[in-house]
């Protein structure tokens, strides 16, 4: 069984709350918002207002990291990465592509709390990979109870719940 350590992301958060989770509604590019993408490169600006004469707060330094938007104005988007930061980046720094991170929640809970990889999205499968919070996975569909991912070449099923980077219940392909 392997052990998946975080790597450098310097995230830590708040688990999201089901009752404080937004409404969706419908952007100006007929998308719901709130969303959850992923940061396209390397090197993200987030900015205090949408547009660049806005000066740079966090310069983001890792591609793939689940970010949730929550405003558009024009090609600007307002996001929220998982630590609760909140500013404006730059649409095409933005990708579709569905990331998340373990239970980054349980970071500060000590050295041995994972997040269970499991070959089957059940709870009593098993488990084939135990996650460090904090992981950066991709997702390639939730059920709204769980969601199959790969991290380092290994694919297997994760609980909804233990994730930031799909709200409770989503499901999608």
């Amino acid at each position: 069984m392997a052990t998946i350590f975080a790597l450098a992301a310097g995230l830590t958060v708040v688990q999201a709350n089901e009752a404080n989770a937004q409404a969706v509604t419908k952007s100006a590019t007929g998308l719901p918002l709130p969303r959850f993408a992923s940061l396209k490169s390397s090197r993200v600006n987030m900015r205090v207002g949408p547009g660049t004469e806005y000066a740079a707060s966090w310069l983001y330094m890792r591609s793939g990291l689940p970010v949730e938007i929550i405003a558009e104005f024009e090609n600007w988007r307002r996001i929220r990465d998982a630590e609760g930061t909140e500013g404006w980046v730059y649409h095409s720094m933005l990708s579709g592509q569905r990331t998340a991170v373990a239970a980054p929640w349980m970071r500060e809970k000590g050295d041995n709390i994972f997040v269970n990889l499991r070959r089957n999205a059940a709870k009593d499968a098993n488990v084939i990979a135990k996650l460090q919070p904090g992981v950066l996975v991709k997702l390639k569909e939730c059920t709204g109870d769980w969601c199959e991912a790969e991290v380092d070449g290994t694919e297997g099923w994760l609980h909804q719940a233990e994730i930031w980077g799909a709200y409770p219940g989503e499901a999608f392909k």
